[in-house]
């Protein structure tokens, strides 16, 4: 007898989905929050560099033309919302609060499960916030507009981001199995992902040496990878490549390490409930 197919497989995580998504739905006042705060924290970036820009010796920064600038300072931003899915937080209140319990009953994979669940809360920030703020932003300052196939490399890479950025926050979720309090994890989470990710310094502005340290981190595949593809950063086909296969590789490495974490986060809970 054979096993269910894996698109029958899939479907039983279609459930956890729609509930997120009806759960979101019920909140649409919490979007127009959530944009005003995004649209002033992207205003503060945007302006501040620019005004770093102009008060340069008038040449490139960092490589970067003003418009270009203004283009990865925004879309920076704009990632930083398609990343805050809230997994790391939802998880650690089910840990502490003992409803990761129920978890252990359900027939589906619980890294899948919480994938599904956080996915429609990163679309819902892309479509209805970081949508809305890339059309103002393009009506009131110049902005670098990509070519179709770098735009297609850029979706590929978000959409790989996505994946990374979901593992990191998986990860400190679960953490929640070691500490009874993650907040503070959180907190550090955010900060250094923010920025080895490119999303407060671009990486080509950063020294030498902490620009290495960035780029063998798995955090600038969230940022500041799709980007220099957006923007043609980039050496030819190959460097494009390169930067797609250094994300693949880390959406699997992490991938692997939240389905190990997972298991270690079982055996824990059965020893400690007998």
């Amino acid at each position: 007898m054979t096993g269910p197919a894996p698109l029958a497989s899939l479907r039983r995580y279609a459930p956890f989905g729609v509930a997120s998504l009806q759960g979101l739905l019920q909140y649409r006042s919490s979007f127009a929050i959530n944009a005003l705060t995004a649209a002033t924290a992207v205003g503060v970036q945007v302006f501040l560099w620019r005004a770093v820009y102009e008060g340069g010796d008038g040449g490139p920064l960092g490589g970067y033309t003003s418009a270009q600038l203004t283009t990865y300072v925004l879309l920076a931003q704009v990632l930083g919302l398609l990343h805050a899915s809230r997994v790391d937080e939802e998880v650690a209140g089910e840990v502490q609060r003992g409803d990761i319990a129920v978890s252990l009953l359900r027939p589906v994979s619980y890294p899948l499960a919480r994938f599904a669940a956080g996915l429609p809360v990163s679309l819902c920030n892309a479509v209805l916030v970081a949508v809305p703020l890339v059309v103002l932003y393009a009506l009131l300052l110049p902005l670098t507009a990509p070519t179709w196939p770098r735009a297609l490399l850029f979706a590929v890479s978000a959409a790989l981001s996505l994946v990374i950025g979901f593992g990191i926050n998986l990860l400190v979720g679960l953490a929640g199995f070691v500490t009874t309090n993650v907040w503070g994890v959180r907190i550090v989470k955010d900060s250094v992902v923010a920025f080895f990710a490119g999303q407060v310094v671009p990486l080509s502005l950063m020294p030498g040496p902490l620009a290495a340290v960035a780029h063998a981190l798995p955090f600038q595949g969230m940022v500041d990878g799709p980007l220099r593809l957006l923007l043609g950063r980039y050496d030819g086909v190959p460097g494009a490549a390169g930067i797609l296969a250094v994300q693949l590789g880390w959406a699997v490495l992490l991938t692997g390490l939240c389905a190990l974490a997972w298991r270690r986060a079982v055996r824990r809970l059965e020893v400690l409930g007998g």
